[in-house]
């Protein structure tokens, strides 16, 4: 229930009584259910937000009856209109808003860190006011206490920075923009932003892991000359638009938009959602269920990356929108539509019919990316087309009446944003391998594509039987029988329960790690069936081996199975990474599927990398200049979210070229976590070690000296993998001098070439490895050698952090 009058009557003593004798105010994330601000009228709530498993965010809600927040209470499921701190979620202990006497409104951590503020400054008392608009001011106070009525006073306030929502008359301007959330339950940032352009038309961006694109409005309506029905303007460059009480949406490139109940002043809100489409929300009062009064995307398929690459969007009446990979492509993450679907086989570059093969996928439509349109060609030359260019991956033939009556051809580099309706009457021919078998996937596609499978469950016919005279006797016996089978099933079942919780328990309770928690749990047999007798070795390191291996669902995984020993050492290791691999999610971070703990046998169960790791990829000739720059960026990035991003932080201790892994389209992703250090933010400054970890060559001088390690151990790391990268040369055998029998090491020699060639300004040939030739962006190549000497500094100090490193590397490719 809402917060009584009396409560809240003593809310506003106490703040009273902060802004009055310390000139500062403080709400606490540890006592929700009393720690929160009210607007007048109690129509929105300002308080810290349950976001995850201890994880909370500052934000402003519609105030709910009969409903209360309390900190046990992970699924409130109030509509937040904005949030604070939405992709830095702070902890629920100890992490406090507070007013600071400077005039700063800061929300700190545990740690006594500033996870966001205001960024403002002020002399005078202030005052936190939460109107009934949604909007939370910060304003200054008179001398004397009251309230300055005068406009300049607002310091600052939460309309001017929007996060999925616009209330009514918040405006939406050229500075600000509305970003989605990731789902309806992930209230981080997603992939969809609503901006106004440099021509000053609102447009909607998807902006995904790998490609973006704008997908509303249609190009047609932007153009500079008619002012026809549902045009846009580019002229009016005021950018400005607004949601009023009545459920009228305009903007000022021409376009309006009316709620479908306009005209009635309800509760409305206009949100960004995580799919993609924008839409009005109205009702009555907070008694009621809000309900959809107007979206500006009537068909939910057209909306980009809403299925991910190399699937398909179709949309039954009834259930909905439904995702499918296409035939012979397998779902990346089953629980995550946007990551799309990937091959399940590999094509070859040979432009001969008898290696490959066209499926046609009627009424399937690919918008963008086409490798060129050609017009009036047959479907055979079309065909050919796509057989003489490598990377095409189907193509689309249709046939257009209004250019001509010709059939247009576009061969595809990408398959994304696809959708199948049967209002489009072309087709697509999707390139598979000659001897594929995908015949039954096929048919089903063929027949009904995106076809939604009924939920009602099965049909129960009804029988009639002749019924027989009933035997006394033999129905004893059965009734007896069946009783005696029961008891023994009770016990079976007694015993089985409490062997599995102790059994359960131990694995829970081991060093203070849940195991299980997000992961499937294998047992031994399963995965020694999946990994054919672990006859299938791709690696081998200190900790254990890893197997490719097949699982029941089909998906490749690659599988490490850690070293028995006596000691406990491979039991920490394992509860280390399924612990700390279980908190992370990040595109550059090796994703975990699930983990075997069974007598003594300890296994974790990987996503596979087909391009192994970067020192097989470094071997072998495959990394060309862009390849190597982009694996230092992804990298840098997955290192930066582990050191500064997670909500504990992590060092990886152990970072080298066998612990980045490749995927198919040559991204990085950091891999075992067996070293890692999972840091307390209570206790930053005793970052103790029981030993040295690490790989000799690539490990801070930190571990040598017995010094204070901290997340500078994993960037020096960092800059040796790539001065490797960029030179070709490893850091464990030292390099070769002319004329001398001694080694010298990578760091010091590359040191030595730039000290001796700044003169002459050369020194970046001297070090480039000979395999790239001349093949590379001088100017790129020069600033990632200083930012990799910069990362291998002897003074921990002197190191950049990773954010800093991601940044310099971002900025540079930016400025060229």
């Amino acid at each position: 229930m809402s917060p009584s009058p009396s409560h809240f009557f003593i809310t506003v003593l106490i703040i009273l009584f902060n802004f009055h004798h310390s000139s500062s105010f403080s709400l606490s994330v540890e006592n929700p259910d009393q720690n929160f601000i009210l607007s007048p009228k109690r129509t929105f709530t300002a308080g810290f937000y349950p976001v995850g498993d201890n994880a909370y965010s500052f934000a402003i809600w519609f105030t709910q009856k009969h409903k209360h927040l309390n900190s046990n209470n992970n699924n409130y499921n109030a509509t937040v209109v904005w949030m604070a701190n939405r992709d830095q979620p702070v902890n629920g202990k100890r992490s406090t808003l507070s007013i600071l006497k400077t005039g700063n409104l800061v929300l700190t951590d545990a740690a006594q860190s500033n996870i966001w503020s205001t960024d403002t400054t002020s002399s005078k008392p202030l005052q936190l006011l939460l109107h009934d608009t949604g909007n939370l001011v910060l304003q200054e106070l008179n001398t004397n206490g009251s309230i300055n009525s005068n406009s300049n006073s607002t310091l600052w306030q939460s309309f001017d920075f929007p996060t999925d929502t616009l209330l009514p008359d918040q405006p939406l301007t050229r500075f600000t923009k509305l970003v989605s959330s990731r789902s309806e339950t992930n209230h981080s940032s997603g992939f969809y932003k609503l901006f106004f352009d440099n021509d000053n038309v609102l447009r909607l961006l998807y902006e995904g892991p790998r490609v973006s694109s704008v997908f509303w409005p249609d190009p047609w309506v932007t153009s500079n000359g008619a002012a026809g029905s549902g045009s846009r303007s580019t002229f009016n460059s005021s950018r400005i638009a607004s949601l009023d009480s009545f459920g009228r949406f305009s903007s000022s490139d021409n376009f309006v938009f009316n709620a479908s109940d306009y005209g009635t002043l309800l509760q409305r809100r206009l949100t960004l959602d995580h799919d993609g489409n924008v839409r009005i929300y109205s009702r009555i009062d907070e008694e009621q269920s809000w309900f959809v009064s107007g979206q500006f995307k009537q068909q939910p398929c057209f909306v980009h990356g809403i299925c991910g690459p190399n699937s398909t969007c179709s949309n039954d009446p009834v259930n909905g929108r439904k995702c499918s990979c296409l035939p012979g492509y397998v779902w990346i993450n089953d629980q995550d539509n946007y990551q799309g679907c990937r091959p399940n086989f590999q094509l070859s570059c040979s432009n001969k019919t008898s290696e490959s093969r066209f499926l046609a996928l009627p009424h399937v439509d690919f918008y963008g990316y086409d490798y060129g349109f050609f017009v009036n060609k047959t479907y055979k030359e079309c065909e050919d087309l796509c057989l003489q260019f490598c990377g095409c991956a189907g193509f689309q033939y249709t046939f257009n009446a209004e250019y001509g009556g010709n059939y247009w051809c576009y061969p595809k580099i990408q398959l994304l944003n696809g959708h199948h309706s049967q209002s489009f009457l072309g087709s697509f021919y999707l390139k598979l391998p000659k001897n594929s078998d995908f015949v039954d996937q096929m048919k089903i596609q063929q027949n009904g594509m995106g076809m939604v499978c009924s939920t009602k469950g099965v049909v129960e016919l009804e029988r009639e039987y002749i019924k027989e005279k009933e035997n006394g006797s033999l129905k004893f016996m059965l009734w007896f029988a069946g009783a005696l089978g029961g008891v023994e099933l009770l016990g079976f079942f007694l015993v089985w329960f409490f062997l599995f919780r102790s059994s359960r328990n131990s694995d829970e309770d081991n060093n203070g790690y849940i195991l299980a928690a997000g992961f499937r749990k294998f047992s031994f047999s399963e995965l020694k069936q999946a990994t054919k007798g672990f006859s299938q070795e791709i690696g081998r390191g200190a900790g254990g081996s890893v197997y490719q291996a097949v699982l029941s669902d089909n998906r490749v995984a690659a599988i490490k199975r850690l070293h028995e020993a006596n000691n406990g050492e491979s039991e920490s290791e394992f509860l280390a990474e399924v612990s700390i691999i279980g908190r992370l999610n990040h595109m550059n971070l090796i994703g975990m599927w699930g983990y075997c703990a069974e007598g003594k046998h300890r296994l974790l169960v990987y996503e596979y990398m087909e391009k192994g790791t970067l020192a097989d990829n470094l071997s072998s000739n495959e990394l060309d200049w862009g390849k190597r720059y982009n694996i230092a960026m992804g990298t840098a990035k997955g290192l930066a979210y582990l050191h500064e991003e997670c909500l504990e932080w992590i060092l990886h201790c152990d970072i080298k070229p066998q612990n980045i892994l490749i995927d198919s389209d040559y991204q990085p992703k950091v891999a075992d976590f067996g070293l890692s250090k999972l840091l307390n933010r209570d206790d930053l400054d005793n970052s103790n070690f029981s030993r040295i970890r690490g790989t000799r060559g690539y490990m801070a001088p930190e571990w040598v000296f017995n010094l204070q390690i901290t997340s500078k151990v994993d960037v020096y790391s960092y800059g040796v993998v790539v001065l490797e990268m960029i030179t070709g040369k490893s850091p464990t055998t030292g390099i070769q001098i002319k004329e001398e029998l001694c080694h010298e090491r990578l760091v010091t020699w590359v040191r030595e070439k730039r000290r001796n060639g700044l003169e002459v300004g050369c020194w970046v040939e001297q070090i480039v490895d000979p395999k790239l030739g001349s093949n590379y962006d001088v100017k790129k190549m020069e600033t990632l050698a200083n930012v990799a000497l910069d990362c291998v500094a002897d003074d921990k100090d002197v190191r950049p952090t990773m954010s800093q490193v991601v940044e310099r590397l971002l900025s540079h490719e930016h400025n060229y």
